[in-house]
């Protein structure tokens, strides 16, 4: 594409000759024979890439010009030609922003040269300047980004109020930027998996992923595959290959929730993996390297699961590296207002409506229920709080049912069968409410948290603080139709 060039020269050989010598060289020339001429075609074209400028014009000085140009479009270069070589000339335009001085006469592979240098460094000078405001605009994105990241960061971290979740954070802080294995233990629904979320953003590995595996979600014939994965035609349905999530969490970290769940078989398998840092996926010979942080994860203590042979006592050794025991919400009251608000203000947001303010009586019946479903059941009770406001305050009103009547559907040890006791186990020795077995508690339990839910069973089991695939036990234990 030619590069479009002004000249300014009353002379008409001067004209005709650099018209032809620059055109031979991929420059469109429009010359003009006056100062208005010239200052008329310099605004008319969209940019010019040069100006050639002779000082003695017929009907203004050529210094004045170069003022007027230098002002009204800074950022093209212009070379005086002029007949006039004193210095003084030479020196006050390039003073007034002049880009050279040629005198006449000058050869013409001189002046081809000097636009062609003229005009590479006006393109350069204004890439950088894109590159400039590009960089520029960048910047205030990473910005805007980083802000965003932080306000996102902030309500995925664990809310740290009472003492007991202070001295958790400082564990987090010290052992997050080693390579320690970590063991989570706590009940159900305490917070395991933000806490896992928070070792990886504090940890070397915060650029790689963190995949996550429950090992209650799955049969027990489908772990292996999910987290070693599998070649084409390596068992009947594996119509294609599968990379496994060992491969997914390359450079990251591997979370393993419900670890006691893992099958006695697979644990022995994952020992290897944990100890020769390699792996084979299903159908393959070739070992492949196994590059992960490893935190796991139980709702039941793990000395516990090993002594009813549920977890392989090397593997417990190996995973419980650093072991950190999260508290359950009734022992960390003075979270729950943090938490509530938290969490009033994510779904606000997610709900596009303003965040209400929460009235006290409200915040007192919060602090005072057990929490059997712990920092889960607080998040759902606030969710259905905000559907039911309709106004600036949030009051009592809006509350599930049983926090309104502080009466739990399920007691706290009940709902915490994983932590020590079964739900049945612990039913069969409490004290049975009313002169009933608390098996028909429990069953009643199970029947109410799906009628509420409407059948949906994930919510069913988050409302009763215990894992979908305890709740299908559960369904088939007292013959529930759902």
């Amino acid at each position: 594409m030619e590069k479009p060039i002004v000249l300014i020269d009353d002379e008409r050989t001067i004209q005709a000759t650099v018209t032809a010598v620059l055109q031979r060289h991929g420059f469109a020339v429009s010359a003009c024979g006056s100062a208005s001429q010239g200052r008329r075609r310099c605004a008319e074209l969209p940019r010019p890439e040069l100006v050639l400028l002779d000082l003695g014009l017929p009907d203004a000085d050529g210094l004045d010009v170069l003022r007027e140009l230098r002002a009204s479009q800074p950022d093209i270069p212009v070379i005086i030609l002029t007949g006039n070589d004193s210095l003084a000339n030479a020196i006050e335009s390039i003073k007034l922003g002049a880009y050279h001085f040629l005198p006449k006469p000058y050869a013409a592979e001189e002046l081809v040269s000097l636009c062609r240098r003229a005009v590479e460094q006006n393109d350069l000078t204004r890439q950088t300047a894109m590159l400039r405001q590009a960089n520029a605009a960048l910047e205030k994105k990473r910005a805007v980004l980083e802000k965003k990241l932080r306000e996102a960061e902030e309500q995925l971290a664990p809310v740290v109020v009472s003492r007991r979740m202070k001295e958790m954070r400082d564990l987090v802080v010290r052992v997050a930027p080693s390579s320690a294995n970590v063991l989570l233990t706590g009940e159900s629904g305490v917070g395991k998996e933000v806490f896992a979320d928070e070792i990886h953003r504090r940890s070397p590995r915060a650029g790689g992923p963190i995949v996550r595996l429950n090992c209650a979600a799955f049969p027990a014939n489908m772990i292996e595959g999910e987290l070693f994965g599998y070649a084409k035609g390596a068992f009947t349905g594996a119509v294609s290959a599968f990379p496994g999530l060992i491969s997914a969490a390359e450079g990251g970290t591997l979370f393993l929730d419900e670890v006691t769940e893992m099958p006695l078989e697979l644990q022995t398998r994952f020992l290897r993996v944990l100890q020769e840092r390699e792996y084979r996926p299903l159908g393959t010979t070739k070992p492949l390297p196994a590059n992960f942080r490893l935190i796991a994860a139980c709702n039941r203590p793990p000395q516990q699961a090993v002594r009813e042979g549920r977890l392989r006592p090397d593997l417990y050794f190996r995973l419980n590296t650093f072991e950190i025991e999260i508290p359950p919400l009734r022992e960390r009251r003075e979270d729950i207002p943090k938490l509530a608000d938290t969490f009033l203000r994510r779904f606000a947001a997610e709900m596009a409506r303003p965040v209400p303010h929460m009235d006290a009586e409200a915040l007192e019946l919060l602090r005072a229920w057990p929490w059997p479903g712990n920092v889960r059941e607080l998040q759902n009770a606030i969710e259905h709080a905000l559907v039911l406001c309709d106004g600036p305050v949030l009051d009592a009103a809006c509350l599930p049912r049983e926090i309104r009547l502080g009466v739990p559907r399920v007691s706290s040890s009940a709902a915490h069968e994983s932590h020590g006791t079964s739900a049945s186990h612990t039913a069969r020795e409490a004290s049975p409410p009313n002169g009933g077995s608390l098996e028909d508690v429990e069953r009643q339990a199970v029947l109410e948290a799906l009628r509420d839910a409407h059948g949906n069973k994930k919510r069913a089991a988050e409302r009763l603080g215990i894992q979908r695939a305890t709740l299908y036990a559960k369904i088939r234990r007292y013959g529930i139709t759902a």
